[in-house]
């Protein structure tokens, strides 16, 4: 195996999971096959020059930063929309104030429900998933406001890996556990929730997601997820629309729509 296209391909692997695209969604945008991609990635097939321009493009990077196979690619957190990007960087746009929410609301999860045998990484996306569209269905407003993209296993939030890097060690821990056979990333917390963060109306949604859904195990909730308006009507690969909400059906719909109307 040529060692350069192996080294590029973990590369190409990791940049993909930073940002959180699954090998499908990826394999879509490239027009390739899911296969395709896992062997580009292993290193067992080499990438074509078009391929490369595409990547860079889809990861909005340059090609010469991509083939620079001996640095690493940094996810970092843009706070101010007018700063520039260094060209082995991808930026996350987080508003400062959404990140501390979404810390608090993480760690309050975790206080709750992480010590679950079924609460692993998969079921933590899907229910940052529901609590913040069923939040934004009820008020019309931000609740921590992450950008979910649709994966084959439903919508996983784009700033998790970056904020549990920020969060490690102070905030909560990572284990790596497994359910059922299955391996399971968990995070347990270290400290307690600074209940001060969150409103009354935003611990409701986030305790009625809770009652609701936290039982679920990383199947049943990714399923569940699948019908939901907002995943159904996004491409493979594509950032999940917050809008769409409104057009949710039964038994999704947070609001009661006919009492607005009378």
């Amino acid at each position: 195996m040529d060692t350069f296209y192996r080294d590029l391909g973990l590369k190409i692997k990791k940049i993909r999971e930073k940002t959180g695209l699954s090998q499908d969604a990826l394999a879509q945008k490239l027009g390739i096959s899911r296969v395709a991609v896992s062997q580009i990635e292993s290193g067992a097939r080499k990438i074509s020059a078009e391929e490369i321009v595409m990547l860079a493009e889809i990861f909005n990077i340059q090609t010469d930063v991509l083939l620079d196979i001996t640095k690493d690619i940094k996810i970092i957190f843009e706070k101010s929309a007018k700063k520039q990007a260094k060209k082995q960087e991808i930026r996350i746009s987080v508003p400062q104030r959404n990140l501390q929410k979404f810390k608090e609301v993480l760690i309050y999860i975790l206080e709750k429900i992480g010590s679950k045998p079924n609460v692993g990484e998969t079921v933590l996306y899907k229910l940052l998933y529901f609590m913040d569209f069923n939040f934004y269905e009820k008020y019309e407003e931000q609740l921590i406001g992450a950008t979910y993209i649709k994966n084959k296993y439903g919508p996983t939030p784009k700033e998790f890996v970056k904020i549990i890097e920020e969060m490690e060690g102070k905030d909560l821990v990572k284990v790596k556990d497994s359910y059922f056979k299955y391996p399971q990333t968990k995070y347990l917390p270290l400290r307690k929730s600074d209940l001060t963060q969150l409103k009354a109306h935003e611990k409701e949604v986030i305790d009625d997601v809770l009652n609701t859904l936290s039982n679920m195990n990383a199947s049943e909730i990714s399923e569940y997820s699948h019908n939901d308006v907002p995943w159904k009507t996004t491409e493979d690969g594509d950032i999940i629309q917050y809008e769409a909400v409104f057009y949710r059906t039964s038994p999704y719909s947070v609001r009661n729509y006919n009492e607005e109307s009378i």
